[in-house]
């Protein structure tokens, strides 16, 4: 009598301890995420020395600084979709060489149009790769570990946003700006071909798209703890609404979460944005040197690494949504106590480090939460739509700090209405029903890894 293995994959994953393969992803998640983070920030520690070289207003270097946010909406918007008809790995390594490429190519940039119209390029790349790394993560880690594990690939986001300002700090003054940029654009380019030989394709992907069985037993042994059998045959049991990945998250049982993730997201970013692009050129006007300003700016991100793993920590052991609302609330109150200290008050630097904690950690855990929320045909769109329509918020942030701080507005009052949007944000994430317990749901319901069939 023939027996056939009926092997269910997230059962499987879910059932088992780490492999190699799988820390391995979430190392080369991780340096795509710091690569993200670098590009991301780089420009608020330039702007000071850039808007001195070119003799522009703080205004005009706005456009700049809101040209990449502007970019990271379109590679978001599209690059879901389109992760989701042909595959992660497939838009992640193209999402990564567009923007390494490009950052490489702006520090060489010759006027602010020049500028603006790469860092737009640039923001394409940019938006196409974080979403993906989310995915890709969800879909290849037990869901007992998920939002710790996905928030430590974040580590990477906040590790490179924080590591440039001291690499700007340093190389600035000894060899200006554009070296700097040139750095943010050979990093992601020296890990391309690391992506290419070993990031695997998602497993639940495959599956859904009907590819090979021996092709999905290949990556499965990669990461299962012993041998599959050549007769074993692989499902993933999730509901899908719509063959559209779009039209997903559009139906009744998803619609509500999916706008509280778009609120939450898009304040969540107006808050992380203006601070990171526009506090080291307001610390500058109040006195500061360039280096203080660029180490304590650092800060905030510095925050955001603890923020990360006791977000994902607390978000695995307790619901998701209310851990990230108490960060964001807490994060409003740190703005209101930074706001009022003002620049030059002694807890200036742990006023920024804490906000950094808050903040950062609640954005990173609504990164973790997202995934949750969608079964794998709208995964990847699902998250790419939060992160594209939320990053209106970073183009508002990044933009309207340069037009406040023109008008005359002090520290003080931009930094302490911060606190409206970062309640925002909290409020946001607890009027969204938790879709993703249907996912969870369905993976409690699934069968067994492996069931014998004759």
């Amino acid at each position: 009598m023939n027996h056939t293995e009926k092997i269910d994959v997230r059962a499987l994953i879910d059932q088992q301890g780490m492999s190699a393969t799988q820390w391995l992803i979430i190392a080369l998640c991780f340096g795509i995420v710091a690569a993200d983070g670098i590009d991301v920030a780089i420009m608020g520690f330039l702007a000071p020395e850039i808007i001195a070289d070119w003799g522009i207003t703080k205004a005009a270097f706005g456009l700049i600084m809101g040209a990449a946010p502007f970019g990271l909406v379109f590679g978001a918007l599209f690059a879901g979709p389109m992760s989701d008809r042909i595959g992660r790995k497939t838009v992640l390594v193209t999402a990564v060489a567009i923007f390494g490429v490009l950052t490489l190519i702006t520090a060489f940039s010759s006027n602010p149009t020049q500028m603006a119209i790469l860092r737009f390029l640039t923001g394409i790349g940019l938006g196409a790769a974080m979403p993906n790394t989310t995915t890709l993560i969800a879909e290849f880690v037990p869901e007992k570990r998920k939002s710790f594990l996905i928030t430590v690939m974040f580590l990477g986001f906040a590790i490179g946003s924080a590591g440039v300002g001291f690499i700007a700090a340093y190389l600035t003054p000894l060899y200006g700006w554009h070296t700097v940029l040139m750095f943010g654009g050979i990093l992601p380019l020296v890990l391309l071909p690391l992506l290419i030989i070993f990031l695997p394709e998602s497993v639940r992907f495959m599956l859904l798209k009907g590819k090979a069985q021996d092709k999905i037993r290949r990556t499965l042994n990669r990461i299962s703890q012993q041998p599959l059998s050549p007769q074993a045959e692989f499902f993933c049991t999730e509901p899908v609404q719509s063959k559209k990945p779009l039209g997903v998250l559009f139906t009744p049982s998803y619609v509500k979460t999916t706008l509280a993730l778009w609120l939450t997201y898009f304040m969540g970013l107006l808050v992380i944005y203006l601070i990171t692009s526009w506090l080291p050129t307001m610390m500058k006007d109040a006195g500061l040197s360039i280096k203080q300003a660029a180490n304590i700016t650092a800060l905030f991100q510095t925050g955001g690494i603890i923020g990360a793993l006791s977000t994902g920590w607390l978000m695995d052991r307790f619901k998701p949504t209310k851990i990230i609302a108490i960060g964001y609330a807490l994060g409003a109150a740190c703005i209101v106590v930074l706001g009022m200290g003002g620049v030059l008050s002694s807890g200036l630097g742990v006023c920024v480090f804490a906000a950094g904690v808050c903040m950062n950690g609640a954005q990173t855990g609504l990164n973790a939460f997202a995934p949750t929320c969608y079964p794998t045909a709208a995964r990847a769109t699902g998250v790419s739509w939060m992160q594209g329509m939320g990053r209106f918020g970073s183009i508002l942030g990044s933009s309207i700090g340069g037009a406040l701080v023109g008008m005359g507005w002090g520290f003080t009052g931009i930094i302490t209405c911060l606190a409206i949007p970062a309640l925002a944000a909290g409020a946001a994430v607890l009027m969204g029903k938790r879709i993703g317990d249907n996912d969870n749901n369905s993976a409690m319901a699934s069968t067994p890894p492996v069931a014998s069939k004759s």
